[in-house]
C-alpha cells in the first residue's frame, strides 16, 4: 500500500520530549565549566562500572562549550565539526542514520525477492518487480513520453470549462504531506483525505484540501525575500526547460505562464498557520453548496470524474481556498489551465521519465531547493519507491526479520512507563480545575498506543505491478492508493488504521483516532538500543514517545476529547492558563535565527514545541521511575540526569544545507534541529544537571521557563 496513507497527524520527523523531579537529582553535583558533571555523593562502585553499552557518543560531544550557552553544540560539537553532508543529501544526522538502516534492511529483502523466484502475485514477487522496473532504464527510455499519453492527450482534449473541471477531478489523489498532512502542497488543484470526522463519533468522512503548486509552498512564489524571488527565477528557468524537452512550441512563454497562474493560486490559498486551525476546518459543505460557496467550477463535473458523485457531503478544510481556486479555474484562460496541466504531468513523473527529464527535476527540486550537489545512485531511489507503493507489502516481510517480539516488548513496557508518568503529571498541575483533570485522565485512559506494525494488513491482490512498466505501476498503485481511502468514506473507523508503515523512520500521533503509531523502523539505535544504558534509551527514544503522548494535549491535541471528536473539554480558566504558557513558547522560537534574517515561526511549530517540552518532562520522569528508589549509576563521569540530557541532544543530531533550512522554515511545522535541542532550557532539572548559571545563554529565569504538561 502507498505509504501517502496519512491523516490528520502531529509527526514526529525531527522531535523528542523528558523532565521531572527525583531523588537522583538531590545528589547529582552541577557541571563545571566546560567538563561533564560528577555526582556529589559517589555512587556505589559496581554502579559506576557498568557493563551496559553508555547510549550516548562521549567522542562526537565538545565540551569546551558550556551546556547553558549551546546545548546543541555541546552535544553534537566535535560530530559537527567531523561530519560532512553527503554530496547526494540535503542533510545528515540522526535520523539519516536510521533512515539508512531501515534502507540497507530494505535493500536485502528487494535482493532476497528478485533471487527467490516468488510465485506470480505474491508479495515478494510484486516487490522484486517493481524495483526490477524502477532500475531498467532502457525500458523507460525507449518508452518516452507514452505511459504519460492518456493524461496528455486528455488535457489536450480540453475544449470547455466543463471539460477543464473532468480531467480537475480525474487527477484528485489522496496523496497528503506524511508531515504536514493539512497542508496538501502538490500539484494537483484539491486533494483527497479521508478520516473520522471532527464532530463524528464513528464513521469516516472525505476531507477536500488545498493544492495546485508545483514549488514547496505558497510563500516561494508570494515572499519579497531575495533567496525566494532568486527561486522563483530558476524555477522559470526548469519550467521552461522541461516543457522543451517535451516539444512545446515557445516554452519560455509557457514558463511564463505557469509561474503566473501558480502564482494566483498561492495567493488563493491558505497560510499554513490558519491550515493547522482545526476549528477553521470544520466546514461540512454539501454537493450543493459547492456551486454556491465556490462557483466557478463545474462541481458536479468534478466529482463525477473524481467518483465522489454518490457523496452527501464532504468536510472543506481550507474553504476561502477552495473559493479562491474555483473562482481561477472560471476567470483564467483555458490556455493557460492547459499548459499548467501539461507541465503538472510532466513534472509530478520526471523520475520515471527518460534521463533528460530527471536530470532536469533533480537540478531543480534538489539541487536548487535544497542545496543538494549530487544524485543518488539510481538503486536507492528504487528503494524508496519500492517501499512506499508497496508500503505494507514491504512491511509485512521487514517486521518478520528485523523486529523481534522481545524488541517489541521492550519499548512497549517504556511506552506504559511513559503514559503513566503524564497521567500521574496531570494530577499535580495546581493550575488544572478537577473537571478539566478528569477529562485529560480519561483521553489518557483510552489512548491506543501500538508498537512497531499495524494488526492487520491492507489487501493490496488488485493491485498489478509488471517487472517492465516502471511509470504505470507507481500510476497503478496511486489509483490503488485513491481508491482505498475512497473505499473507507462512510464506513466505520478503524481505530487501530496504521498511517505509516513499518520500515518508516518517524512516529505519529492521530488526534482523531486518539492513537499514537511507532513504527519499527525507528525503534532502533541510536534511538533505541535493548542492551543500552536506560538513561540514553529514555532521553532518545523515550522522548520520541513522551512527544507523541503529548500530542494528544498540544495546541490541536487538547481540541479533541478522549473519543477522537472535536469537543472544548477545557474550563474557561484553564484554557486560559494554557494559552498563555504556549504564548511563552511562541515568542521563544520567535526569536530562535535558523539563517540571518529567517527566524522560525513560533506560531507554525507551536503544536511541536509543545510536544517537545511536554514529552520531554515526561520521559524524564518516567526514567526516574524506572530507577525504583535507587540511584542512577554514574557512567564515564556522567550522571544519569546527564546522559539522559545528552541523549536527548544527541538524538537532534543534524546538519543541514542553508536551501533545506529556508524550504524546512517555509513549509514545516517543526523547528529545525538545533533549536529543538535546546528544549532542555524549559526544564529545572537540567539546570541541576549542568549547573547552568544566569550568565549562560540559553538560561531562562524560572518565571520564563514554560511549563504545560
Amino acid at each position: 500500500m502507498n505509504a501517502s496513507r496519512w491523516m490528520l497527524t502531529a509527526a514526529v520527523c525531527t522531535a523528542l520530549a523528558a523532565c521531572g523531579g527525583s531523588p537522583d537529582q538531590a545528589s547529582q553535583q552541577q557541571a563545571s565549566a566546560g567538563k561533564p558533571a560528577a555526582p556529589a555523593t559517589a555512587a556505589p562502585a559496581a554502579a559506576a562500572s557498568a557493563t551496559a553499552p553508555i547510549g550516548i557518543d562521549i567522542a562526537g560531544m565538545d565540551t569546551t562549550v558550556r551546556p547553558g550557552d549551546n546545548f546543541f553544540d555541546y552535544t553534537n560539537g566535535t560530530w559537527l565539526k567531523n561530519t560532512a553532508i553527503p554530496a547526494d543529501r540535503s542533510s545528515t544526522g540522526a535520523f539519516l542514520k536510521l533512515y539508512e538502516t531501515a534502507q540497507k534492511r530494505t535493500a536485502a529483502l528487494i535482493e532476497q525477492a528478485g533471487k527467490s523466484n516468488p510465485a506470480e502475485g505474491t508479495h515478494a514477487r510484486k516487490i522484486a518487480d517493481y524495483y526490477a522496473a524502477y532500475m531498467d532504464t532502457q525500458a523507460i527510455d525507449k518508452a518516452g513520453l507514452t505511459p504519460l499519453k492518456p493524461m496528455l492527450s486528455a488535457i489536450d482534449g480540453i475544449h470547455s470549462r466543463d471539460g477543464l473541471a473532468k480531467v480537475l477531478g480525474s487527477r484528485l489523489r489522496a496523496d497528503v504531506d506524511p508531515i504536514n498532512a493539512t497542508h496538501f502542497h502538490t500539484d494537483h488543484l484539491f486533494g483527497l483525505f479521508v478520516t473520522k470526522g471532527l464532530d463524528e463519533a464513528s464513521l469516516n468522512i472525505a476531507y477536500l484540501l488545498q493544492g495546485g503548486l508545483a514549488m514547496p509552498s505558497r510563500d516561494y512564489y508570494l515572499s519579497d525575500d531575495p533567496a525566494m524571488k532568486g527561486f522563483r527565477d530558476k524555477y522559470r528557468d526548469y519550467v521552461t526547460a522541461l516543457l522543451k524537452q517535451a516539444g512545446a512550441k515557445d516554452p519560455a512563454a509557457d514558463a511564463r505562464t505557469v509561474l503566473a497562474l501558480e502564482t494566483k493560486i498561492a495567493q488563493a490559498q491558505t497560510s499554513l498557520v490558519d491550515s493547522q486551525d482545526v476549528h477553521k476546518a470544520d466546514n461540512l459543505w454539501s454537493m450543493r453548496d459547492f456551486a454556491k460557496k465556490a462557483p466557478g467550477l463545474d462541481w458536479a463535473a468534478y466529482f463525477k470524474a473524481a467518483g465522489l458523485s454518490d457523496l452527501k457531503q464532504i468536510d472543506v478544510w481550507q474553504p476561502h481556498a477552495v473559493t479562491g481556486l474555483s473562482r481561477l479555474v472560471a476567470s483564467q484562460p483555458l490556455s493557460a489551465w492547459k499548459t499548467l496541466l501539461r507541465f503538472h504531468t510532466l513534472d509530478r513523473y520526471a523520475s520515471l521519465l527518460p534521463k533528460p527529464y530527471a536530470d532536469l527535476a533533480f537540478d531543480f527540486h534538489a539541487r536548487t531547493l535544497q542545496g543538494v550537489p549530487q544524485q543518488r545512485p539510481r538503486a536507492k531511489n528504487a528503494i524508496d519507491a519500492t517501499s512506499t507503493d508497496l508500503g505494507d507489502a514491504v512491511g509485512r516481510i521487514y517486521v518478520k526479520q528485523y523486529f523481534p517480539a522481545s524488541s517489541k516488548a521492550e519499548v512497549e513496557t517504556m511506552v506504559k512507563n511513559i503514559v503513566h508518568a503524564f497521567d500521574q503529571r496531570i494530577d499535580t498541575l495546581a493550575w488544572m480545575a478537577p473537571a478539566t483533570r478528569a477529562k485529560a485522565h480519561e483521553k489518557i485512559k483510552t489512548l491506543r498506543v501500538s508498537v512497531g506494525y499495524p494488526d492487520t494488513w491492507v489487501d493490496d491482490s488488485s493491485l498489478t505491478i509488471k517487472p517492465d512498466d516502471a511509470l504505470g505501476n507507481h500510476l497503478r498503485a496511486e489509483a490503488f492508493e485513491y481508491a482505498y481511502q475512497k473505499s473507507k468514506i462512510g464506513k466505520p473507523v478503524d481505530l487501530g488504521e496504521w498511517w505509516m508503515t513499518p520500515q518508516t523512520v518517524n512516529a505519529v500521533n492521530l488526534p482523531l483516532q486518539n492513537a499514537l503509531n511507532f513504527p519499527a523502523a525507528i525503534l532502533g539505535a541510536p534511538f533505541f538500543d535493548p542492551k543500552a544504558d536506560p538513561a540514553a534509551n529514555y532521553g532518545s527514544i523515550g522522548a520520541v514517545i513522551g512527544h507523541e503522548i503529548s500530542h494528544s494535549f498540544d495546541n490541536t491535541g487538547a481540541e479533541f476529547n478522549a473519543q477522537g471528536k472535536l469537543s472544548n473539554w477545557w474550563t474557561p480558566e484553564d484554557l486560559k492558563h494554557f494559552q498563555q504558557a504556549t504564548g511563552k513558547l511562541v515568542k521563544q522560537y520567535d526569536q530562535y535565527q535558523a539563517l540571518p534574517g529567517l527566524h522560525v515561526n513560533g506560531e507554525q511549530t507551536l503544536g511541536e514545541n509543545i510536544a517537545d517540552v511536554s514529552g520531554l518532562t515526561a520521559a524524564l520522569a518516567a526514567y526516574h521511575a524506572s530507577l525504583g528508589g535507587k540511584p542512577a549509576p554514574v557512567i564515564d563521569g556522567l550522571t544519569g540526569d546527564q546522559r539522559f540530557f545528552i541523549a536527548f541532544g544527541q538524538t537532534w543530531r543534524s546538519k543541514m544545507r542553508d536551501a533545506a533550512i529556508r524550504q524546512r522554515i517555509n513549509t514545516d511545522v517543526h523547528a529545525p534541529a538545533p533549536f529543538r535541542a535546546e528544549t532542555v532550557r524549559n526544564l529545572d532539572a537540567w539546570y541541576k544537571a549542568f549547573d547552568v548559571k544566569p550568565d549562560e545563554k540559553l538560561y531562562l529565569d524560572p518565571a520564563q521557563r514554560v511549563k504545560i504538561w
